[in-house]
């Protein structure tokens, strides 16, 4: 039997019927691998990152419990949407808040999946392509994966349901090839 994993998952919107939310719902329902739990992150109430509000370890509650969150699972998964072709402010700000202090975060180290939904054909590349970039800079452990991009969205959910056939089966073989690489990472050192 292989051992259980516990994701994170962050929605990149903050948009009531954000698809990036509804995917991680649906995984989170009825997609996940055995012995994978995943629970959904909020990030609608962390502060616009500044220094100032940070001295030493006494960073906001919502900050504290985000990186708190984030390093007692075993990866992060991020579903994100794409705004100007690159990493929506939301999704940024939480990888800033998360990525203090530098070289020692809770994300040193993380396994992490991507992946965005969008109407448009060509899903959310550029702004995964963005997203990609930052989270080498904050040295997390990248997923090697072109990743999961959901275009065409609108025929592709139901009721805030992914009910693709195709996609979810795609998408169910992803989360297989994440659970294993999370495992073959082993634990992140502190």
């Amino acid at each position: 039997m292989t051992s259980s994993l516990h994701l994170v998952g962050i929605a990149g919107s903050l948009r009531k019927g954000s698809l990036n939310r509804a995917l991680l719902e649906t995984i989170q329902s009825d997609l996940l691998p055995d012995g994978v739990t995943l629970d959904l992150l909020d990030i609608s109430d962390l502060p616009l990152y500044n220094a100032d509000l940070e001295t030493g370890q006494a960073a906001p509650g919502t900050v504290t419990r985000l990186r708190t969150q984030i390093a007692q699972a075993d990866g992060v998964l991020i579903a994100m949407p794409e705004y100007n072709h690159t990493v929506p402010g939301l999704l940024q700000n939480a990888i800033d808040w998360a990525s203090r202090p530098s070289y020692q975060s809770c994300l040193v180290g993380k396994p992490v999946g991507l992946m965005g939904v969008s109407p448009s054909p060509v899903g959310t590349a550029r702004g995964q392509q963005a997203m990609k970039l930052v989270l080498a800079a904050v040295m997390a452990r990248l997923m090697p994966h072109p990743g999961v991009l959901v275009g065409s969205a609108m025929s592709k959910f139901e009721d805030g349901r992914l009910t693709d056939e195709a996609t979810r089966a795609f998408v169910a073989k992803y989360l297989e090839s994440l659970a294993s690489f999370v495992r073959s990472t082993g634990p992140v050192e502190a």
